[in-house]
């Protein structure tokens, strides 16, 4: 058996173990690490807790230390360096003409290196920002660029249903979302109403697509025939929570659709999902 924690370094990142080397922890503790990028101060997601060896890939890296309070000061004091150097780099690209926009900028906790987290709409020459910048500041400089998904991300703020950002509250990973999951779910494929502030289509798609994905293979989709207790016709609309099916009677083809619930009806031939050629050039890039 081994006792490990996990551990975050952002707000709604991912979680990384590690081994507490005998020290107590519950979370919301800071703890000092190595990681891949050097020493790290991050947050304790959950406390000491006891697995299977089996369950680990590989030997856990023991914690250098539970963060003093000169750690925590020292954090804070890298959360104000990293505003100053914002506005720094902000007038620099500016002075440079570069057509990029500057995210955010973060301290490595050991301050051997300022990453610079910026977007552009494709490739940027920023080298001889970077020696400006390298020349400023005195250590490693690296400027990374983003996708518009891991801005919002970054920045975070409301989405259309009043909450936080799913992405900036709990989301660790971006989970694929595509135009077919909002066309089973029976929305409006108006790109204003699907997409995030990020401009591509929101993550909650995701979140119920397994529930609708399994309600429609018990229900006749919209253009399926089937028949009804009174006679045969073509399914016009559907709810798929409710289990209602609209279906317009092949004997009364002028009168108004009919409504049936779903056992009510035996399907003859089911229709399909489609999405035409406009909405794909309507919705084009929403996926990305």
């Amino acid at each position: 058996m081994a006792i490990i924690i996990g551990v975050k370094f952002k707000g709604a990142g991912k979680v990384y173990y590690f081994d507490p080397d005998e020290a107590i922890l519950n979370a919301g503790d800071y703890v000092v690490v190595e990681t891949s990028r050097g020493i790290e101060c991050g947050t304790v997601t959950f406390g000491n807790r006891e697995i299977n060896d089996d369950g680990l890939n590989r030997p856990l890296k023991k914690i250098i230390r539970p963060a003093t309070a000169e750690d925590i000061a020292h954090l804070e004091d890298n959360r104000k360096k990293e505003e100053k150097a914002y506005g720094i780099c902000l007038k620099k690209i500016i002075e440079h003409n570069l057509k990029m926009k500057l995210v955010t900028v973060e301290y490595t906790f050991d301050n051997n290196k300022i990453l610079f987290y910026f977007t552009a709409d494709g490739r940027v020459d920023f080298r001889e920002l970077v020696k400006d910048l390298a020349g400023i500041f005195r250590t490693r400089i690296e400027l990374r660029q983003i996708g518009v998904r891991d801005e919002s991300k970054m920045l975070g703020g409301l989405g259309i249903c009043g909450r936080e950002f799913c992405c900036k509250g709990f989301l660790s990973d971006f989970q694929p979302v595509s135009i077919k999951m909002a066309k089973e779910q029976g929305m409006s494929l108006n790109p204003v109403k699907i997409s995030g502030t990020c401009g591509r289509l929101m993550c909650c798609l995701k979140y119920e697509q397994e529930a609708y994905s399994d309600l429609l293979k018990k229900t006749p989709k919209i253009g399926a025939y089937v028949s009804t207790p009174d006679g045969k016709g073509t399914v016009v609309d559907q709810n798929l929570i409710k289990g209602i099916l609209n279906v317009q009677l092949q004997k009364n083809p002028d009168s108004p659709p009919k409504s049936y619930k779903v056992n009510e009806v035996k399907l003859i031939k089911d229709g399909q999902i489609k999405i035409n050629k406009n909405e794909q050039e309507e919705l084009k890039g929403l996926e990305g």
